[in-house]
């Protein structure tokens, strides 16, 4: 059944969103853009620009189901389980091929848009609705590259927490966007997919030992990427978004909103955080150590349903939800799992709300895509104008 989850204030909003964007990192000047500059010379003009989207959508989607069926616990890379066959090379061969499309499809279709004169605001709400979920699955693959024994690599735990801190620092990207009006794309976003492609051209290369090592001081791979990710967040993305904000309110250019209104989007992120803290950390199964993978997912899932709503709020400039009606499933199911004290019932619930997120998300991302399909009177994934 299909539900309008746009208001009449959002789609009046949309119809008077401009574009504003600033990309300052040199490696996407100076490498990404001249390649993309040329790459999208070669697609055809009757091509639409959300169809390359989700084409490359579909890559990262294929990417993951990958590591799911070849190495379900991520246990594949990891040294102390000798019994579990680890990847074939071709494996991490085929995902950095998969990501490289990916990447590009991501980096061409807004060029493609402009190139056909088909920018419109649903191509931007498109492209980023998909990178908020492409935010987590991407991660959850790298992490069969390493596996989690602590040998080389870091705990499902650590990871867990690690998948947060990526996903935070995405939502902070749109957080700065609805308060000052302008995405600032990070640096740390092209480096990171440079360097997974590079990740994963490597390991099929010499294979997942290449990242088996020790050095001086009991330093593995692990930790230093785990040191690097949140020295990042915390040193530099953080630190860049509260300054553009800052500026914002003293330049007077953003939208000048009171602190409690400013803070607003914040307010469903952290109840999730918690309750998935609790959650994990009282689990009668110790599903981070059980069964990993339902959890990340839905995680990850729900994590991208609340930023597509910030992302309509902030292109539309409207006000940004407080609260998300999957967070009353997720508490639910986490109560249960808890008081429940049998491990088999909660791997069972948290298969439940990986299948609930995921159709909920997918139900919210079709009805958008529709709306705003009909009030602009545009196809999704054709260039054909309307006819009626």
């Amino acid at each position: 059944m299909e539900k309008e989850y746009l208001t009449s204030e959002q789609l009046i909003g949309f119809e008077h969103y401009k574009y504003s964007c600033k990309d300052t990192s040199p490696l996407s000047k100076y490498v990404m853009h001249p390649y993309w500059n040329r790459v999208v010379e070669y697609c055809p003009k009757w091509v639409a620009p959300n169809l390359l989207t989700f084409m490359g959508f579909i890559f990262a989607i294929a990417i993951f189901f990958l590591f799911t069926i070849a190495d379900y616990y991520f246990l594949a890379s990891d040294t102390e389980h000798p019994e579990v066959l680890p990847l074939p090379k071709w494996t991490f061969t085929v995902a950095a091929v998969s990501l490289f499309i990916a990447y590009t499809l991501d980096g061409i279709d807004g060029k493609q848009a402009r190139r056909t004169g088909s920018s419109s605001p649903l191509g931007e709400l498109f492209d980023h609705g998909i990178d908020s979920y492409t935010a987590s699955l991407i991660p959850i693959a790298v992490y069969s590259v390493f596996g989690r024994g602590t040998a080389f690599s870091i705990n499902s735990v650590h990871f867990y927490f690690l998948l947060w801190n990526v996903l935070v620092n995405f939502h902070l990207c749109h957080w700065e966007k609805y308060n000052t009006g302008v995405l600032f794309l990070p640096w740390g976003y092209d480096i990171t997919m440079c360097c997974t492609v590079l990740t994963f051209i490597l390991s099929g290369i010499w294979g997942n030992e290449l990242w088996q090592f020790v050095l001086p001081g009991d330093i593995t791979i692990g930790k230093m990427l785990e040191v690097l990710i949140y020295g990042t967040a915390l040193f530099s993305n953080l630190p860049t978004v509260l300054w553009n904000v800052y500026l914002s309110y003293k330049e007077r250019t953003g939208y000048m909103r009171s602190l409690p209104e400013a803070l607003r989007p914040f307010v469903p992120v952290v109840i999730f955080f918690i309750i998935c803290v609790i959650w994990v950390l009282n689990s009668p199964s110790n599903i981070l150590q059980s069964d990993p993978r339902p959890v990340y997912f839905f995680t990850g899932t729900i994590f991208s349903n609340i930023c597509c709503r910030l992302i309509v709020a902030q292109m539309s400039s409207s006000r940004s939800e407080i609260f998300n009606w999957l967070l009353f499933p997720t508490a639910a199911l986490a109560f249960l799992s808890i008081v429940s004290k049998s491990a088999q019932f909660e791997i069972g619930l948290a298969y439940a709300l990986c299948v609930l997120s995921a159709l909920a998300h997918i139900h919210y991302a079709y009805c958008v895509v529709r709306q705003m399909c009909r009030h602009f009177r545009i196809y999704c994934f054709s260039l054909r104008q309307h006819t009626d």
